[in-house]
């Protein structure tokens, strides 16, 4: 790493949307608002499947994992953002920039992976009903829900010491609210063709092998349920196999356009409220998606609701 990257290099301004100061005070309000109905969703969303003895199952084991993740996700940009959208001073540690590149690429990558392992769920219990049990046996799904968090990290781990490889010659003003990839490059004073070349392939690795997997699975999916004659059925599997749907294409299609664009075509303005999409938008609107015509949770919330109220 050259020396103005580390000993003699202090820190990062985080520029933010701080050349548009009233909308600075609306995002405050919008944003504090959005974090709190995050933190309250996918709490909510732990808890039930903690509680509920119907929802201690495979998809609902992964759901809370999901919903886990986009709480540390959030939490890890959030706070630091509403402070900064609050003051003067926009700076960011040396540390504190490679920690928070660290831990949100390393969520997202496991968010990537675990969708995947969440449409084989759905493909285990849609096309192969009675195996379900034996296929998704609680050991392997741990083993699973492990392994998205260990190749999530490996993945960070790479693409950070990789993006912080890049010579910046003592700038540091990032345009952008938080430490991420393209515009952490944008400060390079070296042609980064070679870096940007092996960051994309750690991407595309990390974003088309899941894909790949859960094109497999509801490819299956969708044959199978073409194949149910009781339109009841079909509305049921809908109903599950949608709401995952429409979390992946949410995601993917924020994360494809951030970091699997060349940097030429890269827009400052629209890559920082693409990353306000993904990284507040979605987690908050994940638990919403997932129980807002899921009779399982809207049962298991009035049960637990219910038992609170009989025990005054």
């Amino acid at each position: 790493m050259d020396q103005k990257n580390g000993s003699s290099f202090t820190g990062f301004i985080l520029l933010g949307f701080s050349d548009r100061p009233q909308l600075e005070r609306v995002l405050f309000v919008v944003l504090l608002i959005f974090y709190l109905l995050t933190l309250l969703g996918n709490t909510t969303i732990i808890a039930l499947s903690h509680l509920d003895p119907h929802l201690q199952t495979p998809m609902y084991f992964f759901l809370s994992n999901l919903s886990f993740l986009d709480l540390c996700y959030t939490t890890s940009i959030v706070p630091q953002l509403l402070v900064h959208l609050r003051g003067a001073d926009k700076s960011i540690s040396f540390g504190g920039c490679v920690a928070q590149l660290f831990v949100a690429l390393g969520l997202g990558c496991t968010e990537c992976i675990l969708l995947g392992v969440m449409a084989f769920d759905r493909y285990a219990a849609v096309c192969r009903p009675l195996h379900y049990t034996v296929i998704m046996h609680p050991r392997l799904c741990a083993l699973m829900a492990s392994a998205s968090w260990f190749l999530g990290f490996a993945t960070s781990s790479l693409q950070t010491v990789l993006t912080f490889l890049v010579p910046l010659c003592g700038r540091n003003k990032i345009d952008h609210f938080l430490c991420e990839v393209p515009p952490l490059l944008k400060l390079a004073c070296v042609d980064t063709t070679v870096y940007e070349s092996e960051l994309l392939f750690v991407g595309v690795i990390i974003l088309f092998i899941p894909v790949a997997l859960i094109t497999f699975s509801y490819g299956h999916v969708v044959r199978v349920v073409l194949r149910i004659k009781s339109a009841a059925g079909q509305r049921k599997v809908f109903g599950t196999c949608g709401s995952h749907l429409t979390v992946v294409s949410l995601f993917y299609g924020t994360a494809i356009y951030a970091y699997l664009q060349p940097s030429n075509n890269y827009s400052q303005d629209q890559g920082k409220f693409v990353s306000l999409f993904y990284t507040i938008v979605t987690p908050m609107v994940n638990p919403f998606i997932y129980t807002l015509r899921n009779k399982d949770v809207t049962g298991a919330m009035k049960k637990v609701l219910c038992r609170g109220y009989d025990s005054r």
